[in-house]
């Protein structure tokens, strides 16, 4: 086994960064209202994003610098047709990375087999409900039976755990989240809710309409016994043991109850960008350089500073807090 490279992405507060969120594509075949308006984002370029050889380059620069785990994600990353190389291409560096995908699921059926043959771990699908009317509102397509179907083929293709994202809204899905941890527990999936963040394209989010972890928890316990689990470490979800086990359910509080303090996230754009926050203001690129003929030292010193400057948090709660430029869509959850 290939002994795990020294960390090199430090920043000032101790923090190291092991976890990389890369977008591999800004395009979404949904139109999430929370997300994007209905009708869609003016989309990247094709000669904006990264090649194939390009994200390979940048990720295996980045895994040097210490990187254990890599998150596809989007827009949605299903779309980049050569989505199954890419993972190929990620699972033969060494040291190996974890890898794993975020994504809303449709096409899911077709492609979990060969993702999972070419070195996929695991897979995050976004569901926020499993009403087909809500479902088809919230996203403004009828797609919800192939999202489903996408999780039963991940499952069968092995890519466990399989976990389902929801955001809870008030006054669309709030009052419905026991029956989705109901449904899930019933095929073994593990599901976590997620506070909904200023990362909208419209920039229409409004704090009083968020649903925070307490009230997600409260509807939970009307149902189901909840136990919270003692380590939590980086990870993002806060977990809780439902009817006593072994089966979780969990809360991304990431406004109510920010995890800032052992965050070990960065993120790489599509079009080749690397950001040391989700809410991060500012970005570095790795694009021009790389292009430009940059060696591989060079760009590592680059992704060096950049996590460097990575804050003490987001600073959602300040009043001087500002929703970055980006979309969710764009930078990639």
């Amino acid at each position: 086994m290939t002994a795990l490279p020294a960390p090199r992405l430090l920043d000032q507060f101790g923090r190291a960064g092991r976890d990389l969120r890369v977008s591999v594509t800004d395009r979404c075949n949904l139109r999430c209202t929370y997300c994007m308006p209905a009708e869609g984002l003016d989309w990247m370029a094709k000669p904006e994003m990264l090649t194939d050889d390009e994200l390979a380059r940048l990720v295996g620069i980045m895994v040097g610098l210490g990187i254990t785990t890599v998150r596809l994600t989007g827009g949605e990353p299903l779309l980049r047709r050569s989505l199954v190389d890419v993972v190929e291409r990620i699972a033969a560096l060494e040291p190996r990375p974890r890898i794993a995908m975020t994504t809303n699921g449709i096409g899911l059926d077709r492609l979990a087999a060969p993702l999972a043959a070419a070195g996929l771990d695991r897979v995050n699908v976004s569901l926020d409900t499993i009403d087909a009317r809500q479902f088809a509102n919230l996203t403004r397509r009828d797609r919800l039976q192939d999202v489903v179907a996408g999780l039963k083929a991940a499952s069968d293709a092995g890519l466990a755990p399989v976990k389902v994202n929801a955001v809870a809204m008030r006054g669309v899905n709030d009052g419905d989240v026991a029956d989705l941890l109901r449904w899930c527990l019933d095929r073994g999936y593990e599901l976590r809710f997620i506070e909904q963040m200023p990362l909208d394209a419209q920039h229409e989010w409004d704090r009083s309409l968020m649903v925070s972890q307490a009230e997600i928890l409260a509807r939970l316990e009307q149902h189901f016994r909840l136990t919270p689990v003692a380590e939590r470490g980086s990870a993002p979800a806060e977990l809780f043991l439902v009817d006593g086990g072994p089966a979780t359910v969990g809360v991304i509080a990431s406004v109510t109850a920010p995890f800032c303090g052992a965050c070990d996230r960065a993120r790489l754009t599509a079009d080749g960008q690397l950001r040391n926050c989700l809410f991060a203001r500012g970005e570095v690129d790795l694009r021009g350089p790389m292009r430009a003929g940059a060696s591989d030292s060079e760009l590592a010193d680059l992704a060096i500073g950049e996590m460097w400057a990575k804050k003490a948090g987001h600073g959602i709660d300040r009043p001087d807090f500002e929703q970055p430029q980006r979309p969710m869509s764009a930078i990639g959850g």
